[in-house]
């Protein structure tokens, strides 16, 4: 694997070449990271971004839409309680609150910013369902395009914005933490120099960590960079074993695995086995509509039973599925499929990540300087399992959000901390063991989540989880980039999914197959600086704020 961040030569360490100052520093060019970048303005950005500015990671490969209560017979309340529902007793009630009622307005102004969403014959915005949502709230764009269509305004938009200066291929190493206070971003630019991103405002929105595991939906950018940076750098991380697999996507033997939106389901496509069985029937009320952690372990039965499963929409799509659902019509031709008239091999994969840097309603973590939105943070809104469609609402809300509060009058300090002044080593960049060394750690780091801290888990599969994984840290400490990154997200999914000793929503363990009321309470982790992983029970879920990250101690 190419890894941007990897040092010219194993086993040296560069030093900083140069220190660049701005107010912002946003890591991630998703819909979370855009959608703060530009609403940051007047402030001056740097939005670095690993891969290509346009190509956005995750979002650019949400097919499903952005749920939001627009419809005639819908309204925030109702949204607010099925997204509790789903979230099976961890949601924040105040955030859920803020996340349904303030998503209208934040499709408002995508739309004004130009976003294209589907419409119907009298020019309203089309409304579709999904899994677990008692009401049609689903927008999408282009039938199944939805989240490269936000991509696409927003990034627009972004270049047009004189104050945002964006810095491709660029990968972010580690923060920068001067007493106690986020200072800047270390980052290996494209011609393999290092700078330090000296900013008193650091906005982390790299996305997942789907490429945790051997089968995943994620693009290949979603290896838990951001996740990781703010685990070393001392702050407080929720809910890290709450992972939901996606129950259907195509079993071509692709990596990444294509995703088959929950739309399909949601317009009646059915799951069955070889025989023709729809043995969904058998599994939940709901049946194909059941909440996703539900469908995938069905599913995930099945296919360790030797049986093969499909998605049958011949009967509910046919012959409209060019137009209805062009990019998922696509995928399966290419693989020389007719979903038209055949129906499509499914399997479950690692999707989506509920837990992640602990924030409070306006973005701020446990370290001041630091903001976290999308996927990487841990706003309270999921709870252990995400309502389908509102990943995407909850990065255009909490981007917004990030945003207002970085436009805030907060205390005065120096644009640079006095100590960066000094910072000619630091922080210092990991080694590096070379890209074969380090792209075959990746492949056992990924095989081992896969087997042991997957679907279903148990108390020796994820012991043994971490056994391995800490050998390959003991092995392997000149691992450098994304390597690095995925070793330190695994062992912490491991460690959380070790005590949690219940099911609940994403999580499920074979050895405790049910809830515990004792057990609804988050789980918080941090890692010291030897690399220990500290895990604490919390409270029950609240909306209390987390910390004033930008407070200006």
């Amino acid at each position: 694997m190419s890894d941007p961040a990897q040092a010219a030569e194993p086993g040296q360490t560069a030093r900083i070449a140069e220190i660049r100052e701005s107010d912002v520093v946003v890591v991630g060019t998703g819909v979370a990271g855009l959608t703060a970048a530009l609403g940051a303005a007047p402030r001056r950005v740097d939005l670095l971004t690993k891969s290509r500015f346009g190509s956005g990671g995750s979002s650019a490969w949400a097919q499903g839409g952005v749920a939001v209560a627009v419809g005639r017979d819908d309204a925030p309340a109702l949204h607010a309680a099925d997204t509790m529902a789903a979230g099976a007793g961890l949601n924040d009630p105040a955030v859920v609150a803020i996340l349904t009622s303030e998503g209208p307005k934040r499709v408002e102004a995508l739309l004004a910013l130009g976003a294209r969403f589907d419409r119907d014959p009298q020019g309203q915005l089309a409304l579709g369902r999904e899994a677990a949502h008692s009401r049609r709230r689903i927008l999408h764009a282009h039938g199944d395009a939805t989240g490269a269509e936000m991509l696409l305004t927003l990034s627009l938009a972004v270049e047009q914005a004189p104050e945002v200066a964006v810095c491709e291929s660029t990968f972010a190493l580690d923060l920068a933490v001067v007493e106690g206070e986020v200072a800047g971003v270390l980052a290996r630019h494209p011609d393999g120099r290092l700078v330090l991103h000296a900013a008193p405002a650091v906005v982390v929105a790299t996305g997942g960590l789907g490429r945790l595991f051997a089968h995943t939906t994620n693009p290949i950018e979603a290896t838990a960079d951001g996740l990781a940076m703010a685990a070393r750098a001392g702050a407080r991380l929720l809910d890290l074993e709450f992972v939901q697999f996606h129950p259907t996507a195509l079993a071509s033997g692709a990596d990444p695995m294509p995703l088959l939106t929950e739309a399909l389901r949601g317009e009646g496509a059915i799951l069955i086995d070889e025989t023709g069985y729809r043995f969904m029937l058998d599994e939940h009320p709901d049946r194909e509509l059941a909440p996703r952690d539900v469908v995938a372990r069905a599913i995930w039965k099945r296919i360790e039973r030797g049986s093969k499963v499909f998605l049958d929409a011949r009967a509910a799509v046919g012959e409209g599925f060019p137009e209805r659902f062009p990019t998922v019509f696509a995928l399966c031709r290419r693989e020389g499929l007719d979903p038209r008239r055949e129906p499509i091999p499914v399997a479950p994969a690692a999707h989506y990540h509920m837990g992640g840097i602990a924030v409070d309603a306006q973005g701020r973590s446990s370290l001041p300087g630091l903001w976290a939105c999308g996927e990487v943070s841990a706003t309270g809104a999921h709870g252990a399992n995400r309502l389908a469609s509102n990943s995407l609402l909850e990065a255009l809300v909490f981007g917004a959000r990030v945003a207002d509060d970085l436009r805030r009058p907060r205390v005065a300090r120096p644009r640079r901390h006095p100590k960066l002044a000094e910072a000619g080593s630091l922080p210092a960049a990991p080694p590096g063991l070379g890209a074969e060394v380090e792209s075959e750690t990746i492949t056992a780091i990924r095989r081992i989540m896969w087997q042991q801290v997957g679907l279903v888990r148990d108390e020796r599969g994820l012991t043994g989880a971490l056994a391995a994984l800490d050998q390959i840290a003991s092995e392997r400490p000149g691992l450098s980039g994304e390597a690095r990154n995925l070793l330190c997200a695994g062992r912490l999914v491991a460690a959380t999914a070790l005590a949690r000793r219940e099911s609940r929503g994403g999580h499920y363990r074979s050895d405790y197959p049910e809830p515990d009321p004792a057990w609804q309470r988050h789980l918080i982790a941090t890692l010291d600086e030897a690399g220990e992983i500290d895990i604490e029970l919390g409270p029950l879920p609240q909306a209390a704020p987390i910390a004033a990250a930008g407070s200006g101690r």
